[in-house]
């Protein structure tokens, strides 16, 4: 008989005494459900770890997926309109620059003050009224505005006796 044969034999006399009849369907059903489960097990483990070598592979390839790198001559581009001007700028010639030196003494020149001060006391000053000072500009068209009691104006009919004329 063969090896298989033995071990059928074998397996059937041990349960056909102290077990039920369908405790061999049951068992190998059970042990076929584990060896799926670890099939499926380690098939899902290999696919995993490809998919992990190819992401790898991808991230560290990526920088190369655009082809190889061609160089072109690129054309300067002409500005339509620049918004700056360039201003080339140069030393001065010696014989353009220029030195300045210290008057002699008898060159050197004192100023003095040309006008007079004029210097006014307190007190010494009253308020015009309203005819006097009508009075003062008499012989210039001119008229006197009152402003809501409190603001008078004076105001000339020729705009240039404004900035000043000569009383007579």
């Amino acid at each position: 008989m063969s090896e298989k044969g033995k071990h059928n034999e074998l397996l059937s006399a041990v349960f056909a005494e102290a077990a039920p009849k369908d405790l061999r369907s049951t068992l190998l059903g059970e042990t076929l459900r584990h060896v799926q489960q670890r099939r499926q097990r380690k098939q899902l483990s290999r696919v995993m770890l490809l998919l992990v070598v190819l992401g790898t592979f991808a991230i560290f390839t990526r920088p190369y997926w655009s082809g190889p790198v061609t160089t072109m001559a690129i054309k300067p581009a002409v500005p339509r309109h620049l918004n700056y001007q360039l201003v080339n700028t140069r030393p001065l010639p010696v014989s353009a620059v220029i030195l300045t030196q210290p008057l002699a003494s008898a060159h050197i020149i004192a100023s003095s003050a040309t006008g007079n001060i004029v210097r006014t006391k307190r007190g010494n000053f009253r308020t015009l009224n309203d005819d006097e000072l009508l009075a003062l500009v008499s012989h210039r068209p001119a008229a006197l505005i009152r402003l809501d009691g409190t603001s008078e104006y004076l105001i000339f009919a020729n705009p240039a006796d404004e900035d000043g004329f000569v009383i007579p």
